[in-house]
């Protein structure tokens, strides 16, 4: 504790909100698809993963990083169109139990596919040139490359946030996350717009992926950890919530970030003890809805 300045702890603060932005949009995801579609969706975090590598493969094949940031999430996304029109379609309707085992299935085939094509063996992802480096955030020296995970995670909430709010497709994903069967009276093919909603999920935890990828490279195992993490965020903020999830992804990156500054070998273990504590004072979390599991 003696080297603790707040110099330090800002910068901390600062690294946890970059990890709270990942967790962000694998949460927003997830809210997505269980709030239209009530699917609690275990192959996102293989959907993460598959986007990390479909961009290190694009980048590997000479395409730039900001066309490779654009083309995985849409390949990923509409992988997830084929996955929810033959694989989870066919099970709305008999119970959140059968979309959940299938789903939890799928994220092993997704595994076990990477596998066969790229192997066992972690492969590094470089910064872009232009991101590389560190500026001045006015408590001391901050990776670029964070900043920018930062700022595009907000353009990305700010462009969503236009999505549901401005346009006649985001009132019916609205309506038909509150009351799907009154939307369906009024005429509206509720079946294309979980299609959608599911596509636009994946995609969004596809571009989690590449955003991560230079921060970590990319393992066939690194959907996994952050899935549960992903998890607790949309449990935390309340299934179904996007503000919820959003809000409590920026917590959680930053526990995780702090308790690493404090008690590392604590860092994961502490934001299932948060999860504890809220859901112990907010059984639904923080904007989720009573019911919405039944």
């Amino acid at each position: 504790m003696a080297g603790l300045t707040l110099q330090l702890l800002g910068l901390q603060l600062f690294t946890g909100v970059a990890l709270g932005a990942l967790y962000v949009l694998l949460a927003v995801g997830l809210s997505l698809i269980f709030g239209m579609l009530t699917v609690v969706n275990f192959a996102h975090g293989a959907f993460y993963m598959l986007g990390a590598y479909v961009g290190m493969w694009l980048l590997m094949h000479g395409v730039n990083f900001w066309l490779a940031l654009a083309l995985a999430p849409l390949a990923v996304g509409l992988l997830g169109l084929a996955v929810e029109r033959t694989l989870i379609r066919p099970l709305y309707g008999r119970g959140i139990d059968y979309p959940l085992l299938l789903t939890f299935g799928l994220s092993y085939i997704i595994v076990e596919g990477v596998r066969v094509v790229f192997g066992n063996t972690g492969y590094p992802v470089d910064t872009p040139e232009i991101l590389q480096g560190a500026v001045n955030i006015g408590v001391g020296y901050f990776p670029l490359y964070r900043l920018f995970v930062i700022a595009a995670t907000a353009v990305i909430l700010l462009a969503l946030w236009l999505f549901l709010e401005r346009t006649s497709f985001g009132l019916i994903v609205r309506a038909g996350a509150r009351d799907p069967q009154i939307v369906r009276i009024l005429g509206v093919d509720v079946a294309r717009v979980w299609l959608i909603v599911f596509g636009l999920g994946t995609a969004l935890a596809a571009l989690a992926g590449v955003l991560a990828a230079p921060l970590q490279g990319v393992i066939p195992e690194m959907g996994g950890p952050i899935l549960a993490e992903a998890f607790v965020v949309t449990v935390v903020g309340g299934m179904g919530s996007l503000v919820g999830a959003v809000l409590a992804g920026l917590l959680v990156g930053v526990v995780v970030s702090m308790t690493s500054l404090f008690a590392p070998e604590m860092s994961r273990v502490a934001i299932f003890a948060l999860m504890a504590v809220v859901l112990l004072i907010k059984p639904q979390g923080f904007f989720g809805r009573a019911g919405l599991m039944s």
